[in-house]
């Protein structure tokens, strides 16, 4: 089963709440095997400033979930959570991402694996370096490790003594 690496974000309510009900539902999800979680880490928003802080980490999962219905099981976990979706990069209950599915390169309209823009975002980059630093981008041929050193992000990325 591959191993696919999972982001989560929470800016709106309960925050951990939402992260810990998300990483629930997400493990017992069929098909797929909870194997790390990172630390959880509060971050400033990006894209849209003016909102509230996140809350946001990474799991990773072993699969035997096709990408697109990993995808779709991810989304219905954000369904009942309560996700309102708002305005780009807006506020949100919970945000569940595919940053990387094994070591696959994929673009549909739908879905873009790895994730488009995670090697430019500390607050993915953090939490994933925790887990998997020396995971290899597929696309980049770099490890996370060394992305997150190279990253000129300044967007503040503060671990907190918390784990989902």
């Amino acid at each position: 089963m591959p191993v696919a690496y999972v982001g989560f974000g929470s800016n709106i309510g309960d925050r951990l709440a939402h992260i810990q009900n998300a990483i629930h539902a997400l493990s017992k999800t069929e098909g797929v095997i909870l194997q790390k979680i990172s630390s959880v880490y509060k971050t400033d928003p990006v894209g849209y400033e003016a909102q509230a802080h996140f809350l946001n980490g990474v799991a990773a999962i072993q699969t035997d979930l096709l990408p697109l219905s990993l995808l779709h099981a991810l989304k219905d976990i954000e369904t009942a959570i309560g996700r309102k979706h708002r305005i780009r990069w807006g506020p949100r209950e919970i945000d569940l991402d595919i940053l990387i599915y094994g070591d696959l390169r994929l673009q549909t309209e739908k879905l873009v694996i790895p994730h488009p823009e995670m090697h430019l975002r500390r607050f993915v980059l953090a939490p994933l370096a925790e887990i998997a630093p020396d995971l290899v981008h597929p696309v980049l041929k770099e490890t996370i490790q060394i992305l997150l050193e190279r990253l000129e992000d300044d967007k503040s990325v503060l671990k907190t003594d918390v784990f989902p």
